[in-house]
């Protein structure tokens, strides 16, 4: 028996979203504060990183903080090259509630 498209489909898009933990000292801090930081998708918006995280990690997320980190300019053996941008999004959890970003999901 086939799986049904549907379900399967919103699986893969949550995985999308999220590209994985960004490890930190400072994201390390802010797990104090039950906030986690995630890399994301570059066109990723709050409503979606939130359905992923609640949908993948079982949790209730009270708010998103997203920023775009610039690609800086480098260079490797003299010549130029050009960093990728990278979205980060820190994401803030219900009281009580963590996320234990070393184990898979």
């Amino acid at each position: 028996m086939a799986k049904k498209p549907e379900a399967t489909a919103i699986d893969n898009r949550h995985y999308d979203v999220i590209r994985g933990p960004h490890i930190t000292e400072k994201s390390t801090m802010l797990s104090e504060h039950n906030a986690v930081v995630f890399k994301v998708a570059g066109d990723a918006s709050k409503p979606q990183i939130k359905a992923a995280v609640e949908a993948l990690f079982n949790v209730t997320v009270t708010g998103v903080n997203t920023l775009v980190t610039k690609g800086k300019t480098k260079k490797w053996k003299g010549k130029p090259y050009q960093r990728s941008d990278a979205k980060k999004a820190i994401v803030t959890l219900a009281e009580g509630q963590s996320i234990d970003i070393t184990s898979g999901i």
